[in-house]
């Protein structure tokens, strides 16, 4: 099967960052087998299906660092309550998830990413065997990684339990081209050393990045200042854990030294600007991080905690959010937002060699936005449009290993509203709605 996309806006972002104003890709099965501009395109060119792109910016699929697409029942749910996780959010997990909710949702949270141009993620939750599922199913491309706690969950009956779990899930996912499975303790405070230790081996074993919540919490920085002398990225160093299979997600609270320590490890950061500062907990300081040479995405973090699962509204935020925190309007050049959200994003799951820009032999995982909404005209510089203007709304078309998986603003396979009732069924079943109203009336 091959492909014509012509007429495009095409953003390569690689590594000479071009640009093919008028432009066109050639996709041959799973890859990109041609990019160039419309007057370099050969008019014996030989191809199954032409899409005219009309101007539409075609720039590689977005990815999705840190998210929980389990958790989309919990959305809207006491968002503004102080210790909103234990008064609300734990309770109905331990009293409601199931295998069956948990693959709902996350069939349901991939459509949503899929329709604002993300096709790639990389996920922390339970019951991830049946969110693996749930992706294939989508066609997308994902690492989805089994939680580790301290405490019984709803798919493991001890503590710790999720190491056991996880060593069952990922031999399982091994031969998939597009899914695959690690493992993540929840974070340094909540798993003991050797749990750990063991996750940090099983990331090794097969090769696969592994997750985890780091320098989040102002607790857990005290924790350590106190008991240790030592902030959570010097512990995981003493412990033997950092590594460049790590990927830490937040980093929001760091020190000169934690910033030396990722580097010399070449620890991966997702960085979820929404959710952070939606929960008050502060802005990473990204700028250090990334003159200090650390590799750093963008993540929304579950759709409890971020509320959306689009990177349109995460790049818009990052740049707000971070040139006011360090009063400088010239600071984080679109340019470079965009490339937090694709190739850099990429850099983080380990997978630039595959996806992440539009350039020959790669994946061919790239989208389309349409540029003629109201909210997209005029256009003097692409990469600002898609940090200041666009929405998740103007993505047209998702492509991801060459399949279409969105058309003309639609998910290809896959019916919205169905999902969004299978999915309000499965939380009826479980009783969600109600225990999470009697939640809000107990408040």
């Amino acid at each position: 099967m091959k492909i014509l996309i012509k007429n495009a806006w095409i953003l390569t972002m690689n590594e000479r960052m071009e640009q093919f104003r008028h432009g066109y890709v050639v996709v041959a099965d799973e890859n990109i087998i041609e990019v160039g501009s419309m007057d370099s395109l050969s008019k014996d060119l030989f191809y199954d299906q032409c899409i005219d792109a009309k101007d539409a910016i075609l720039m590689p699929g977005m990815v999705n660092t840190h998210t929980h697409i389990g958790m989309i029942p919990f959305r809207s749910l006491g968002d503004d309550y102080p210790d909103r996780l234990r008064r609300f959010l734990f309770p109905l997990e331990n009293e409601c998830m199931n295998e069956h909710l948990a693959y709902t949702s996350g069939k349901y949270a991939i459509a949503e990413m899929q329709l604002a141009g993300v096709t790639t993620f990389f996920d922390m939750y339970y019951f991830e065997h049946q969110l693996a599922i749930a992706a294939e199913e989508m066609q997308a491309r994902a690492l989805l990684a089994e939680t580790v706690i301290d405490s019984v969950t709803v798919d493991v009956p001890e503590p710790m339990g999720g190491i056991q779990y996880a060593e069952r899930f990922m031999p399982k996912w091994q031969e998939n081209k597009q899914i695959r499975a690690s493992v993540a303790p929840h974070a340094p405070y909540s798993t003991t050393i050797e749990a750990l230790q063991q996750a940090d081996q099983l990331s090794k074993t097969y090769d696969v990045p592994w997750m985890m919540h780091v320098s989040e919490m102002d607790f857990e920085m005290e924790k350590y200042r106190k008991e240790r002398d030592q902030t959570p990225i010097e512990f995981l160093a003493d412990i033997g854990v950092l590594s460049s299979r790590l990927v830490a997600a937040h980093c929001i609270h760091l020190s000169d030294h934690d910033i030396e320590l990722l580097k010399m490890y070449d620890v991966k950061v997702a960085h979820c600007i929404g959710a952070n500062t939606k929960s008050a907990k502060g802005v990473a300081r990204v700028r250090d991080l990334l003159s200090a040479g650390v590799t750093v995405g963008l993540g929304t973090d579950g759709p409890s905690s971020g509320n959306t699962l689009d990177l349109f509204s995460q790049m818009r935020l990052f740049a707000n959010f971070h040139k006011t925190h360090l009063k400088d309007r010239s600071a984080f050049p679109a340019e470079e937002i965009v490339k937090l959200s694709t190739i850099e994003g990429a850099k983080v799951l380990g997978l630039e060699g595959q996806i992440g820009s539009i350039e020959v032999g790669k994946q061919a995982d790239f989208i389309l936005v349409e540029t003629d909404s109201v909210n997209m005209f005029p256009i003097f510089d692409p990469y600002s449009a898609l940090v200041y203007s666009a929405n998740a709304s103007n993505v047209s078309d998702v492509f991801i290993a060459g399949k279409q998986v969105v058309a003309e603003k639609k998910l290809v396979n896959h019916d919205v509203q169905t999902l969004r009732a299978e999915l309000a069924k499965a939380m009826e079943q479980c009783g969600f709605k109600r225990k999470a109203l009697l939640a809000m009336e107990d408040r």
